[in-house]
């Protein structure tokens, strides 16, 4: 017989979840399938091959497990024990740059702040 583990315990042993009770509580809510069929039993087993699909933050994940954990070891070990299946993370088009120049945004420059002193100063005159 192939060795089986608490789906929420092996979530938290691959280091999908800080916490098993995070891992527990995402699976009774009905967040993870098992292998395509919605679980709410934080004691269903799961083994190796076994497919698991669940969101973490606004990406699904798609996980083939491939070993049980017998512990919660570091982040190396812990991805041993699964191949990921889903496709990579699109980059969001919409992001701001790192270090914008100051229109109105971001940080203004040692100069830009010069100037706009310069400008109040005048200003009081």
């Amino acid at each position: 017989m192939a060795e089986k583990l608490r789906l929420d315990k092996w979530l938290w042993h691959a280091r999908f979840f800080k916490t098993r009770s995070l891992a527990a509580t995402r699976v009774a809510a009905g967040d993870v399938r098992v292998n395509g069929v919605r679980t709410e039993k934080r004691s269903q087993m799961v083994g190796p091959e076994d497919v698991l699909t669940f969101a973490q933050g606004d990406h699904v994940r798609v996980i083939r497990i491939l070993a049980i954990g017998v512990r919660r070891g570091p982040a190396p070990e812990a991805q041993t024990l699964y191949t990921d299946l889903s496709p990579p993370e699109p980059r969001s088009k919409d992001t701001a740059p790192e270090n914008p120049g100051f229109e109105g945004k971001g940080r203004p420059t040692k100069r830009d702040r010069r100037i706009l002193d310069l400008s109040k100063a005048r200003s009081l005159e």
